[in-house]
């Protein structure tokens, strides 16, 4: 069985920096929860749709995860983290 690693792109890892250290926790523990070490990422998530295609979303309270789940190298890149009423702006 393949179990998925979670990694993240710079932007995504500057947005959890600068977060609020109690967000911060909640969004790093439930995706070290939930998603590291899994063997089904999308069961969690949402696939989204539009310019997003291919992309995953998962809610964590207010905040959205958006991720690429990479089958090919086993990790999911979470790629943004924003609040759920910037979610899905251009």
């Amino acid at each position: 069985m393949k179990s998925y690693h979670v990694d993240y792109t710079p932007k995504a890892k500057k947005i959890l920096d600068s977060l609020d250290n109690s967000v911060r926790n909640r969004i790093n523990n439930w995706l070290l929860t939930n998603l590291e070490g899994c063997e089904n990422p999308s069961w969690q998530g949402k696939a989204l749709k539009g310019n997003l295609k291919g992309r995953w979303r998962y809610r964590v309270g207010d905040w959205r995860i958006i991720a690429d789940i990479q089958d090919e190298k086993i990790i999911i890149l979470v790629v943004d983290v924003v609040k759920r009423n910037d979610a899905y702006k251009n």
